[in-house]
């Protein structure tokens, strides 16, 4: 039994160092594309653009406002932070593929990705006009008010594997074995790493998350908590990963606030404390 719990105590160890290789794999000093290890790399996709405008409130659109606080963060981080690199996943009214935006955070070794979005509570019904036909109409909730923000379900959790072995350089090296003292990429068992690192991703999207829900809160912003969701933009991302919801487009109130000057500032200095906390808390 004491030789089973060493061979035990033995392989978490060797898979602790496999995860801390990695991590220094995931950090190239090659170009822009690749940037410096002591960067730290932030992306920040507004969501929608183009011809998918989203959540449509009275006076706007979700793709406008969540490209206007998106370039006001970056320009935030960039100011009070010179190590933080920040990449925006679109920085006109253009539409984003899904698999693209969190490409553009795993080819850029990305140290967390960020969704902005609006959200609504309104709906779509169906119902009969004057001359008794079915038509589509929207049903308004304007009560519905405050921020969440959304972490990946554990039902496609599981489609990050792709990502983090991608991210993984160390498999593409030919002298792995000599550099990473004997990392097999052919052996299943060395693999433990992939599901060690995709729960620590999991740990820290969640506590990025609730650093955001607890900046908003101070701003005496709603808080409709941390939630989990199977969302196609946060499956395949390699790294931390959230989806904030920055206040409710069908609330004329909040839809006023998100779109003024005072407003858009203070959402951004939420998120602007909470990226701050979340990197102190994991320096490299």
């Amino acid at each position: 039994m004491k030789f089973i719990n060493n061979v035990k105590k033995l392989s978490l160890a060797v898979a602790l160092c496999f995860i801390t290789l990695i991590f220094t794999a995931f950090h190239p000093n090659k170009s822009d594309i690749d940037p410096p290890k002591n960067s730290f790399v932030v992306v920040i996709d507004p969501g929608h653009g183009g011809n998918k405008p989203g959540a449509k409130g009275r006076q706007s659109v979700e793709k406008d406002i969540v490209l206007d606080v998106s370039k006001k963060l970056k320009k935030m981080l960039e100011d009070s932070i010179p190590e933080v690199k920040v990449i925006l996943t679109r920085s006109t009214d253009i539409d984003v593929e899904f698999y693209k935006r969190t490409d553009i955070a795993n080819k850029n070794h990305a140290d967390i990705f960020i969704s902005i979005h609006a959200n609504s509570a309104d709906r779509d019904i169906r119902v009969k006009n004057r001359q008794g036909r079915l038509v589509n109409s929207v049903k308004r909730n304007p009560g519905v008010t405050g921020t969440e923000t959304l972490v990946l379900g554990f039902h496609r959790i599981n489609e990050q594997d792709v990502a983090i072995r991608e991210n993984a350089d160390i498999l593409l090296e030919d002298n792995y074995e000599e550099n990473y003292q004997g990392f097999d990429p052919k052996d299943p068992s060395s693999y433990i790493v992939f599901k060690l690192m995709k729960r620590q991703f999991r740990d820290q999207s969640i506590k990025l998350a609730s650093l955001m829900q607890h900046e908003y809160s101070k701003s005496s912003r709603g808080n409709r908590g941390v939630k989990e969701q199977g969302l196609a933009v946060l499956s395949k991302a390699g790294m931390p990963a959230v989806l904030t919801e920055i206040g409710f487009i069908s609330s004329p109130d909040e839809e006023a606030y998100m779109l003024s000057q005072n407003g858009q500032h203070e959402i951004v200095t939420n998120l602007f404390q909470a990226i701050k906390t979340f990197k102190t808390a994991n320096k490299k």
